[in-house]
């Protein structure tokens, strides 16, 4: 079985493509949102990391780290606990399947390219 990965969400603009993320341990964040007894859950428990993720392409798209003046903008401060609570509070929860065997298989990579273009131009010009 693989692993999932889990991350929440955060859309400042319903309008935009940009798109805030955290990786998350999904239980400990279950535990953590429904409050009660869980809201003292650390943090560093629910995060997998403090760092922040940002997509100019939306969900599927490649996820770089932001600027501090994008985090300014957007959060109105740039310190990596502020920002994560906002994001784990006001973010929506996303688990998707990571790559398994039947969806990636190779026998022998040296027998050509393992390269996936998801453009839809196939192994040409890669």
């Amino acid at each position: 079985m693989t692993k999932s990965i889990s991350k929440v969400i955060y859309k400042p603009d319903s309008q935009s493509t940009d798109e805030y993320c955290l990786l998350v341990n999904t239980e400990e964040y279950k535990k953590w949102k429904a409050g009660g007894e869980y809201s003292s859950i650390p943090l560093a428990d629910v995060l997998d990391s403090y760092q922040a993720f940002h997509s100019g392409q939306g969900p599927q798209g490649i996820l770089g780290k932001p600027s501090n003046q994008q985090l300014d903008t957007v959060f109105g401060t740039s310190k990596d606990v502020d920002v994560a609570l906002i994001i784990l509070e006001k973010g929506r929860h996303q688990v998707t399947d990571g790559v398994q065997g039947t969806t990636f298989n190779t026998y022998n990579a040296t027998r050509g390219s393992t390269t996936v273009d998801t453009r839809g131009k196939g192994l040409s010009g890669v």
